[in-house]
């Protein structure tokens, strides 16, 4: 599957649009209580941590897009974006990674 955030593929024709696709993540409140309960230094750990947490959500919401893509036949995924929200309120800290694109058919 090729993602790309450009609006076409370089060297190949798209043959068929097959729709929007999206992949969704959450972290959940927790993270924020055990990266931060123990605020020690930003440089080490808790940065890192913090960093791999998102990485994996946002891979969960891609693989989730893909998924979708490749049941609409598609092999390729153009104008992808990728939006990162604090949903606050009743939700607390939660953040949601939003992935995005339009699954299409190329040669």
């Amino acid at each position: 599957m090729i993602l790309t955030s450009a609006n076409t593929l370089e060297n190949k024709e798209i043959i068929e649009y097959k729709g929007l696709v999206t992949g969704e993540s959450l972290i959940g409140s927790n993270i924020y209580k055990d990266l931060f309960s123990g605020v020690r230094d930003v440089v080490g750990g808790i940065t890192s941590q913090y960093e791999d947490e998102l990485r994996k959500a946002r891979e969960v919401a891609l693989q989730s897009m893909e998924q979708k893509a490749e049941s609409l036949g598609a092999n390729a995924i153009i104008g992808l974006k990728i939006s990162y929200d604090n949903l606050g309120g009743t939700m607390g800290n939660t953040i949601l990674v939003t992935v995005y694109g339009t699954a299409v058919k190329s040669e």
